[in-house]
Protein backbone atom coordinates (compact mmCIF):
# COMPACT_ATOMS: atom_id res chain seq x y z
CA UNK A 1 0.00 0.00 0.00
CA UNK A 2 1.24 3.48 -0.90
CA UNK A 3 0.25 6.66 0.90
CA UNK A 4 1.41 10.24 0.47
CA UNK A 5 0.80 13.10 2.94
CA UNK A 6 1.91 16.72 2.51
CA UNK A 7 1.05 19.90 4.38
CA UNK A 8 2.15 23.54 4.43
CA UNK A 9 1.21 26.46 6.69
CA UNK A 10 -0.39 29.44 5.02
CA UNK A 11 2.07 31.68 6.85
CA UNK A 12 5.61 30.36 7.47
CA UNK A 13 5.68 32.36 10.72
CA UNK A 14 2.72 30.40 12.12
CA UNK A 15 2.29 26.67 12.74
CA UNK A 16 0.13 24.64 10.39
CA UNK A 17 -3.21 24.13 12.16
CA UNK A 18 -4.08 21.13 9.96
CA UNK A 19 -3.51 17.52 11.00
CA UNK A 20 -3.19 14.46 8.76
CA UNK A 21 -2.02 10.91 9.35
CA UNK A 22 -2.45 7.39 8.00
CA UNK A 23 -2.24 4.25 10.15
CA UNK A 24 -1.64 0.70 8.93
CA UNK A 25 -2.21 -1.79 11.76
CA UNK A 26 0.35 -4.53 12.26
CA UNK A 27 -2.44 -7.08 11.80
CA UNK A 28 -2.70 -6.08 8.15
CA UNK A 29 -6.48 -6.06 8.43
CA UNK A 30 -6.87 -2.62 6.89
CA UNK A 31 -6.03 0.94 7.76
CA UNK A 32 -7.33 4.39 8.58
CA UNK A 33 -6.89 7.98 7.45
CA UNK A 34 -7.64 11.12 9.48
CA UNK A 35 -7.42 14.74 8.35
CA UNK A 36 -8.41 17.85 10.33
CA UNK A 37 -8.44 21.52 9.44
CA UNK A 38 -8.22 23.72 12.53
CA UNK A 39 -10.47 26.78 12.59
CA UNK A 40 -8.30 29.88 13.00
CA UNK A 41 -10.05 32.24 15.45
CA UNK A 42 -9.96 36.01 14.99
CA UNK A 43 -7.34 37.71 17.09
CA UNK A 44 -8.34 37.75 20.72
CA UNK A 45 -9.31 35.42 23.53
CA UNK A 46 -10.70 32.00 22.63
CA UNK A 47 -10.93 30.74 26.19
CA UNK A 48 -8.16 28.17 25.67
CA UNK A 49 -4.55 28.38 26.80
CA UNK A 50 -3.38 25.63 24.42
CA UNK A 51 -4.26 26.83 20.93
CA UNK A 52 -5.56 25.29 17.71
CA UNK A 53 -2.48 23.20 16.74
CA UNK A 54 -2.58 21.52 20.16
CA UNK A 55 -6.27 20.78 19.69
CA UNK A 56 -6.00 19.34 16.18
CA UNK A 57 -3.00 17.23 17.21
CA UNK A 58 -4.81 15.80 20.23
CA UNK A 59 -8.13 15.24 18.50
CA UNK A 60 -6.60 13.87 15.31
CA UNK A 61 -4.25 11.41 16.98
CA UNK A 62 -6.98 10.20 19.34
CA UNK A 63 -9.42 9.68 16.47
CA UNK A 64 -6.81 7.81 14.44
CA UNK A 65 -6.00 5.57 17.40
CA UNK A 66 -9.66 4.73 17.97
CA UNK A 67 -10.40 4.17 14.29
CA UNK A 68 -7.44 1.80 14.06
CA UNK A 69 -7.74 -0.17 17.28
CA UNK A 70 -11.48 -0.08 18.00
CA UNK A 71 -12.83 -1.56 14.80
CA UNK A 72 -16.06 -2.56 16.51
CA UNK A 73 -16.88 1.15 16.83
CA UNK A 74 -18.23 3.02 13.80
CA UNK A 75 -16.42 6.22 12.84
CA UNK A 76 -19.20 8.33 14.37
CA UNK A 77 -18.62 6.66 17.73
CA UNK A 78 -14.86 7.01 17.33
CA UNK A 79 -15.23 10.75 16.75
CA UNK A 80 -17.65 11.05 19.68
CA UNK A 81 -15.13 9.46 22.02
CA UNK A 82 -12.20 11.41 20.57
CA UNK A 83 -13.98 14.76 21.11
CA UNK A 84 -14.93 13.81 24.66
CA UNK A 85 -11.39 12.66 25.46
CA UNK A 86 -9.82 15.82 24.03
CA UNK A 87 -12.26 18.04 25.92
CA UNK A 88 -11.40 16.23 29.15
CA UNK A 89 -7.71 16.99 28.54
CA UNK A 90 -8.26 20.74 28.95
CA UNK A 91 -11.64 21.35 30.54
CA UNK A 92 -10.14 22.19 33.95
CA UNK A 93 -7.87 24.91 32.52
CA UNK A 94 -9.91 26.30 29.63
CA UNK A 95 -13.37 27.70 28.96
CA UNK A 96 -14.82 25.14 26.55
CA UNK A 97 -18.11 27.04 26.38
CA UNK A 98 -16.37 29.93 24.62
CA UNK A 99 -17.75 30.24 21.04
CA UNK A 100 -14.18 30.36 19.72
CA UNK A 101 -12.91 27.38 21.68
CA UNK A 102 -10.53 25.39 19.40
CA UNK A 103 -12.37 23.42 16.75
CA UNK A 104 -11.78 21.69 13.44
CA UNK A 105 -13.27 20.12 10.36
CA UNK A 106 -12.91 16.32 10.25
CA UNK A 107 -12.29 13.73 7.56
CA UNK A 108 -11.94 10.09 8.50
CA UNK A 109 -11.80 6.94 6.39
CA UNK A 110 -11.25 3.34 7.42
CA UNK A 111 -10.85 0.33 5.19
CA UNK A 112 -10.81 -3.42 5.60
CA UNK A 113 -11.14 -6.35 3.23
CA UNK A 114 -14.86 -5.82 2.66
CA UNK A 115 -15.68 -2.10 2.93
CA UNK A 116 -14.41 1.47 3.19
CA UNK A 117 -16.14 3.60 5.83
CA UNK A 118 -16.10 7.40 5.63
CA UNK A 119 -16.96 10.43 7.77
CA UNK A 120 -16.98 14.08 6.66
CA UNK A 121 -17.71 17.03 8.96
CA UNK A 122 -17.62 20.61 7.63
CA UNK A 123 -15.78 21.86 4.56
CA UNK A 124 -12.81 19.55 4.09
CA UNK A 125 -13.18 17.16 1.13
CA UNK A 126 -12.80 13.39 0.72
CA UNK A 127 -12.42 12.05 -2.83
CA UNK A 128 -13.20 8.40 -3.58
CA UNK A 129 -11.53 6.98 -6.69
CA UNK A 130 -13.44 4.04 -8.14
CA UNK A 131 -11.83 0.93 -9.55
CA UNK A 132 -12.64 2.27 -13.04
CA UNK A 133 -11.04 5.66 -12.32
CA UNK A 134 -14.15 7.76 -11.68
CA UNK A 135 -13.92 10.22 -8.78
CA UNK A 136 -16.71 10.94 -6.30
CA UNK A 137 -16.37 13.96 -3.97
CA UNK A 138 -17.84 13.49 -0.51
CA UNK A 139 -18.81 16.88 0.87
CA UNK A 140 -20.60 18.38 3.84
CA UNK A 141 -22.28 21.29 2.04
CA UNK A 142 -24.01 22.96 4.99
CA UNK A 143 -21.47 25.81 5.08
CA UNK A 144 -22.43 26.60 1.47
CA UNK A 145 -26.11 26.81 2.37
CA UNK A 146 -25.91 29.78 4.73
CA UNK A 147 -28.95 32.01 5.26
CA UNK A 148 -29.47 34.63 2.59
CA UNK A 149 -28.34 37.57 4.69
CA UNK A 150 -25.04 35.84 5.54
CA UNK A 151 -24.41 34.92 1.92
CA UNK A 152 -25.04 38.55 0.99
CA UNK A 153 -22.38 39.76 3.43
CA UNK A 154 -19.96 37.14 2.05
CA UNK A 155 -20.46 38.51 -1.45
CA UNK A 156 -19.80 42.02 -0.16
CA UNK A 157 -16.52 40.84 1.35
CA UNK A 158 -15.49 39.30 -1.95
CA UNK A 159 -16.42 42.41 -3.94
CA UNK A 160 -14.57 44.94 -1.78
CA UNK A 161 -10.87 45.68 -2.32
CA UNK A 162 -8.64 43.56 -0.09
CA UNK A 163 -6.86 45.67 2.52
CA UNK A 164 -9.46 48.43 2.50
CA UNK A 165 -11.28 49.56 5.63
CA UNK A 166 -14.59 48.60 4.01
CA UNK A 167 -13.34 45.08 3.32
CA UNK A 168 -12.11 44.69 6.90
CA UNK A 169 -15.44 45.89 8.33
CA UNK A 170 -17.46 43.60 6.06
CA UNK A 171 -15.23 40.66 6.93
CA UNK A 172 -15.70 41.26 10.68
CA UNK A 173 -19.46 41.30 10.16
CA UNK A 174 -19.29 38.10 8.16
CA UNK A 175 -17.18 36.36 10.81
CA UNK A 176 -19.70 37.34 13.50
CA UNK A 177 -22.59 35.94 11.47
CA UNK A 178 -20.78 32.68 10.70
CA UNK A 179 -19.72 32.19 14.31
CA UNK A 180 -23.34 32.51 15.37
CA UNK A 181 -24.26 29.64 13.01
CA UNK A 182 -21.40 27.29 13.91
CA UNK A 183 -22.68 24.40 16.05
CA UNK A 184 -25.86 26.38 16.71
CA UNK A 185 -28.95 24.51 17.96
CA UNK A 186 -31.86 24.02 15.61
CA UNK A 187 -29.96 22.74 12.59
CA UNK A 188 -29.86 26.10 10.79
CA UNK A 189 -26.09 26.34 10.55
CA UNK A 190 -23.11 24.03 10.19
CA UNK A 191 -20.96 21.90 12.47
CA UNK A 192 -17.33 21.50 13.47
CA UNK A 193 -15.67 19.29 16.07
CA UNK A 194 -15.09 21.36 19.21
CA UNK A 195 -16.00 20.36 22.78
CA UNK A 196 -19.46 18.82 22.33
CA UNK A 197 -19.20 15.09 21.50
CA UNK A 198 -22.75 14.96 20.12
CA UNK A 199 -21.67 16.96 17.05
CA UNK A 200 -20.21 13.72 15.68
CA UNK A 201 -23.74 12.57 14.88
CA UNK A 202 -24.05 15.50 12.44
CA UNK A 203 -21.27 14.20 10.16
CA UNK A 204 -21.85 12.87 6.66
CA UNK A 205 -21.12 9.13 6.84
CA UNK A 206 -21.36 6.01 4.73
CA UNK A 207 -19.78 2.81 3.41
CA UNK A 208 -18.47 1.73 0.00
CA UNK A 209 -17.61 -1.84 -1.02
CA UNK A 210 -13.84 -2.25 -0.83
CA UNK A 211 -13.64 -3.83 -4.29
CA UNK A 212 -15.20 -0.69 -5.83
CA UNK A 213 -12.35 1.63 -4.82
CA UNK A 214 -8.69 2.03 -5.67
CA UNK A 215 -7.85 5.34 -4.00
CA UNK A 216 -8.74 7.94 -1.35
CA UNK A 217 -7.69 11.58 -1.18
CA UNK A 218 -8.48 13.88 1.76
CA UNK A 219 -8.06 17.64 1.37
CA UNK A 220 -8.32 20.63 3.67
CA UNK A 221 -9.94 23.62 2.00
CA UNK A 222 -6.52 25.20 1.51
CA UNK A 223 -5.62 22.31 -0.81
CA UNK A 224 -9.04 21.93 -2.44
CA UNK A 225 -8.64 25.53 -3.68
CA UNK A 226 -7.02 23.92 -6.75
CA UNK A 227 -10.54 22.97 -7.89
CA UNK A 228 -12.95 25.01 -5.78
CA UNK A 229 -11.26 28.44 -6.01
CA UNK A 230 -8.77 28.51 -8.88
CA UNK A 231 -10.62 26.05 -11.13
CA UNK A 232 -7.43 24.45 -12.40
CA UNK A 233 -9.34 21.25 -13.06
CA UNK A 234 -12.16 19.09 -11.78
CA UNK A 235 -11.95 16.63 -8.89
CA UNK A 236 -10.84 13.81 -11.18
CA UNK A 237 -8.02 15.96 -12.56
CA UNK A 238 -6.95 16.91 -9.05
CA UNK A 239 -6.76 13.29 -7.92
CA UNK A 240 -4.94 12.32 -11.12
CA UNK A 241 -2.33 15.02 -10.40
CA UNK A 242 -1.74 13.68 -6.89
CA UNK A 243 -1.62 10.07 -8.07
CA UNK A 244 0.95 10.89 -10.77
CA UNK A 245 3.04 13.66 -9.16
CA UNK A 246 2.30 13.49 -5.43
CA UNK A 247 0.57 15.63 -2.83
CA UNK A 248 3.46 18.10 -2.74
CA UNK A 249 2.92 18.89 -6.43
CA UNK A 250 -0.70 19.81 -5.70
CA UNK A 251 0.33 22.21 -2.92
CA UNK A 252 3.00 23.76 -5.15
CA UNK A 253 0.41 24.54 -7.81
CA UNK A 254 -2.00 26.00 -5.24
CA UNK A 255 0.72 28.28 -3.86
CA UNK A 256 1.63 29.43 -7.38
CA UNK A 257 -2.02 30.29 -8.11
CA UNK A 258 -2.32 32.17 -4.83
CA UNK A 259 0.86 34.16 -5.45
CA UNK A 260 -0.31 35.09 -8.95
CA UNK A 261 -3.45 36.69 -7.44
CA UNK A 262 -2.26 37.95 -4.03
CA UNK A 263 -5.14 40.38 -3.48
CA UNK A 264 -7.86 37.94 -4.50
CA UNK A 265 -8.97 40.18 -7.37
CA UNK A 266 -9.42 37.37 -9.89
CA UNK A 267 -10.20 34.60 -7.38
CA UNK A 268 -11.88 36.03 -4.25
CA UNK A 269 -11.03 34.23 -1.01
CA UNK A 270 -10.78 35.00 2.68
CA UNK A 271 -6.99 35.20 2.73
CA UNK A 272 -4.21 34.98 0.18
CA UNK A 273 -2.62 31.79 1.57
CA UNK A 274 -4.24 29.19 3.78
CA UNK A 275 -2.93 26.12 5.57
CA UNK A 276 -3.06 23.37 2.95
CA UNK A 277 -2.86 19.61 3.51
CA UNK A 278 -3.51 16.59 1.30
CA UNK A 279 -3.43 12.90 2.23
CA UNK A 280 -3.60 10.22 -0.49
CA UNK A 281 -3.99 6.47 -0.07
CA UNK A 282 -3.50 4.10 -3.01
CA UNK A 283 -5.61 1.11 -2.04
CA UNK A 284 -4.34 -2.26 -3.27
CA UNK A 285 -6.81 -4.64 -4.81
CA UNK A 286 -8.51 -6.72 -2.12
CA UNK A 287 -7.45 -10.32 -1.81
Amino acid sequence: MRFDVAGEPGDPARPNEDYAAVALPASGAGGALVLLDGVTPPAGDDGCQHGVPWFTGRLGSRLLQLATTQRDLCLTDCLTEAIASTAADHQTDCDLSHPRTPQATVIAARWGEQAVEHLVLSDSVLLLESASGEVLPLLDTRLDRLPRQVARIREQVRALPAGSAEHAAARRAYVREVEALRNAPGGQGFYTAAADPTVATKAVTGHTPRADLRGLLALTDGASRWTETFRLGDWASLLSLVRKEGSEALLTQVRAAESADPDGAAFPRGKCHDDATAAFVDLPAPR
